[in-house]
């Protein structure tokens, strides 16, 4: 039973966070209010997720020395203190980017670390469908708050500032609560720590660039559609309504494309996954730079979050699969670094390209030339992989 209140409350502390990918929907708020130009918006954007992915490593040595409950409960603190600092600001852009980017960012690092770690110490012979269910939680958040902002935002009292101070109180004090219900198992056996040795030859070998160059290349793209999703749709004139559900649909993609490509993985393993789930993400790019009738926008923008969220459970999966448990809560933030790189380029370049060009179709196409990238650069690392290994395997007559 207690395995299932931790599992659960690590969903929801995903959820809570995961709210951050719902961004875009304050983006035309601050734009009318406080006169922030799109490239502004998107380098809070970029700056939260690019603190989350370095307070990552961190935590995860906080995760190791205090255990998950004291590290994620500290990280709620901060992710809703970043909020409430945001609303103190009056609109003052240096302010809102350190409040949000780095109080927020860190709140982040911390918070999501721990559910995923102890969800595969629990359910160690589940770890593809946990893993996907507790990422999945992270892309799922952005459902509920772009709805729960873009209602506050249409209330005629109601202004952004009002709606990061809401924010700060009420997720931060959930997320509080839910922190203090994590756990780890009884039985778990101790663990010898990864030695800074070890580390250095994992962070040189093929396999961690693999999977540190898929999570950047597939975080890239997402990211900068993410990023700026709403300003993307309404610039091709998409009703605002339409917009804002597109980001939702998005965010169930991102949800759904955890557990589905978790799944996968389970059947196909971290090779043919990584490359499936790439080119996957490289298809909806195209799509969504095609003159498409209304009725089949929502479809793509759903695929193209699918697509997203695949690097979530993939690239988790494929680090314990390559180095082990023992080695995931130090190996894992390393690899989500590929992550935060993007997020400072990625959506920061798709806003910088809207102004400049009045278009985001160049960003989009940008996008699909670092995933074709990305994914030539993890096929010929496999091709050579195989023949090497092939060649190192031949008998002495064939030698």
């Amino acid at each position: 039973m207690k395995r299932w209140i931790v599992l659960i409350a690590g969903v929801i502390l995903q959820l809570i966070i995961g709210g951050v990918y719902a961004w875009s929907v304050f983006v035309p708020a601050l734009e009318s209010e406080y006169q922030f130009t799109k490239g502004q918006s998107a380098l809070i954007f970029g700056l939260i997720i690019a603190v989350f992915s370095l307070a990552m490593i961190p935590a995860g040595r906080s995760l190791k020395k205090f255990g998950p409950r004291k590290t994620a409960a500290f990280g709620a603190v901060l992710f809703g203190g970043g909020y409430l600092l945001a609303s103190l600001a009056g609109g003052n852009y240096l302010l809102t980017l350190l409040s949000l980017g780095v109080l927020t960012g860190t709140g982040i690092g911390f918070v999501y670390i721990c559910p995923l770690t102890v969800g595969m110490q629990w359910f160690p012979e589940k770890k593809g469908l946990v893993t996907g269910v507790s990422v999945a939680g992270f892309g799922g958040g952005a459902v509920a708050l772009s709805s729960v902002a873009s209602f506050l935002l249409q209330q005629p009292n109601i202004y952004i500032l009002d709606v990061f101070r809401i924010l700060g109180i009420v997720l931060g004090l959930l997320a509080f609560v839910g922190a203090l219900l994590l756990s780890t198992p009884d039985h778990q056996p101790a663990k010898a720590a990864t030695s800074s040795g070890d580390l250095k030859g994992i962070l040189f070998s093929r396999e961690f660039l693999i999977v540190a160059l898929g999570m950047f290349g597939g975080t890239f793209a997402g990211l900068l559609i993410v990023g700026n999703l709403k300003p993307l749709l309404l610039s091709t004139n998409v009703p605002e309504l339409q917009a804002t559900l597109a980001v939702s649909l998005f965010a169930v993609g991102n949800a759904t494309g955890r557990v589905v490509w978790g799944n996968l993985f389970d059947r196909f393993g971290p090779q043919r996954t990584i490359m499936i789930s790439l080119a996957s993400l490289g298809v909806g790019l195209v799509l969504l730079m095609l003159p498409l009738p209304s009725p089949l926008l929502p479809a793509v923008v759903l695929f193209v979050g699918t697509g997203f969220g695949s690097c979530f459970s993939v690239y988790a999966l494929s680090t314990e699969s390559m180095f082990g448990i023992d080695a995931f809560s130090a190996v894992y933030p390393m690899v989500f670094l590929g992550y935060g790189v993007a997020a400072l380029i990625g959506p920061v370049v798709g806003g910088v390209i809207a102004d400049s060009a009045g278009s985001f179709i160049p960003a989009i196409i940008l996008s699909a030339v670092v995933i074709a990238a990305a994914l030539a650069a993890v096929g010929f690392m496999y091709v050579s992989a195989s023949s090497w290994s092939s060649t190192n395997t031949q008998s002495p007559q064939e030698n």
